[in-house]
């Protein structure tokens, strides 16, 4: 499957209150493996970035005047994320950019030609209640990010990739070769993918909990040594 993993800095938050973009970066994935192309352009916004949002990219306007403008680019973007599955951290807020620049252009939404995931509605489900922003996803989960000073979109690309791998890291189907009536069958059975196994929720009542602790009291005194995990 051909993925890319796409990031953008902007002016501002919101492109109805005439915000624009100031960066695209995307970095392409085959089969879980980085392929080395990328795409990558600054982009002349024709205005000042907030100061906010200058505080985080470090794109001042002097920089930006002598690059492109989006239109020049939009081509080239579309072409590289066209039929891909799109990994976008916080997808709403850079699909919302990008397609408003592409109505300006009158072209049609960038989900029209690609699908788009969220990495940070995924991180969410795997650590509720947590921090969840790029710079704590790295440490959570041991990518290194200690060259990122000031964000970039092409590197924040590159690191989101690499947390993505992270946090997908075992759930891609396994070749599990499942025997159909023993071990010594000889015979291989289909590959399982384990996204589909649904396990069961025993619901165990007071009377069965204490039940079981009455047990392990007594398998306890009869023990030699006790119980290993009651110590």
């Amino acid at each position: 499957m051909r993925y890319v993993i796409l990031d953008t800095e902007t002016t501002g938050l919101d492109p109805s209150q005439g915000h624009k973009l100031v960066e695209v970066g995307c970095v392409e994935m085959l089969d879980r493996q980085l392929t080395g192309k990328h795409f990558h352009h600054y982009v002349n916004p024709k205005r000042d970035s907030d100061e906010g949002a200058l505080r985080v990219h470090g794109l001042t306007t002097e920089f930006l005047s002598d690059k492109p403008l989006f239109k020049d680019i939009a081509k080239s973007l579309l072409e590289f994320i066209d039929g891909a599955t799109v990994l976008i951290h916080n997808a709403a807020f850079d699909t919302k950019f990008i397609n408003a620049e592409l109505a300006l252009l009158g072209i049609k939404p960038m989900n029209d030609i690609c699908q788009v995931e969220d990495t940070l509605a995924m991180a969410k489900q795997m650590f509720p209640g947590k921090r969840n922003n790029l710079d704590a996803l790295c440490e959570r989960l041991g990518v290194g990010n200690a060259h990122r000073v000031l964000h970039g979109a092409l590197l924040d690309a590159e690191i989101l990739a690499e947390v993505y791998l992270a946090m997908t890291r075992g759930q891609e189907t396994l070749g599990m070769e499942l025997n159909d009536n023993s071990s010594t069958s000889g015979k291989k059975g289909k590959a399982v993918d384990v996204r589909q196994l649904v396990l069961p929720f025993i619901d165990v009542n007071d009377a069965d909990a204490q039940a079981h602790s009455d047990m392990l009291e007594m398998v306890g005194k009869k023990s030699k040594d006790g119980l290993v995990w009651g110590k």
